[in-house]
């Protein structure tokens, strides 16, 4: 009986944690048309997108797309690089859009219980490198 017990209690716990959690679960991705990024390339910056999305209690991410490869502008480098640090010095970025639901007990940043649309991710990296998250939001 305790051994059930014991095992119904960790069960409940394990559910709790996964509850609480951003659901990024059954996510629609979209990934476009690019000359420049592979699909490998944009499942590596999307990997990140979602690990951050999944610290996001109780909101559930319904889609990415990505935007263009004309987000990969001088422009917009120099931007990202500005918003790194000074040793990195980023040579491509990617941007990408969700949507979302935010959860019910959102807190003053978020609107309760309400669709989000067009949220901006901004990715960056260095030749060949690794994704970077740099900057999320509208």
């Amino acid at each position: 009986m305790k051994k059930s017990f014991a095992i119904f209690v960790t069960m409940i716990m394990a559910f709790g944690l996964v509850a609480c959690s951003g659901n990024i679960k059954n996510i629609a991705i979209d990934y476009g048309k690019s000359d420049i990024y592979s699909k490998s390339d944009m499942d590596a910056a999307i990997e990140l997108i979602e690990n951050e999305f999944s610290t996001w209690d109780g909101f559930e991410l319904h889609s990415i797309s990505y935007t263009s490869d004309e987000c990969n502008s001088e422009e917009n480098i120099e931007w990202v690089n500005d918003l790194g640090d000074e040793n990195t010095e980023f040579t491509q970025c990617i941007e990408f859009v969700s949507d979302f639901h935010s959860s019910k007990t959102a807190d003053n940043s978020w609107e309760p219980d309400s669709e989000y649309t067009d949220w901006r991710w901004w990715l960056a990296r260095t030749d060949n490198g690794e994704w970077n998250l740099m900057t999320w939001g509208y």
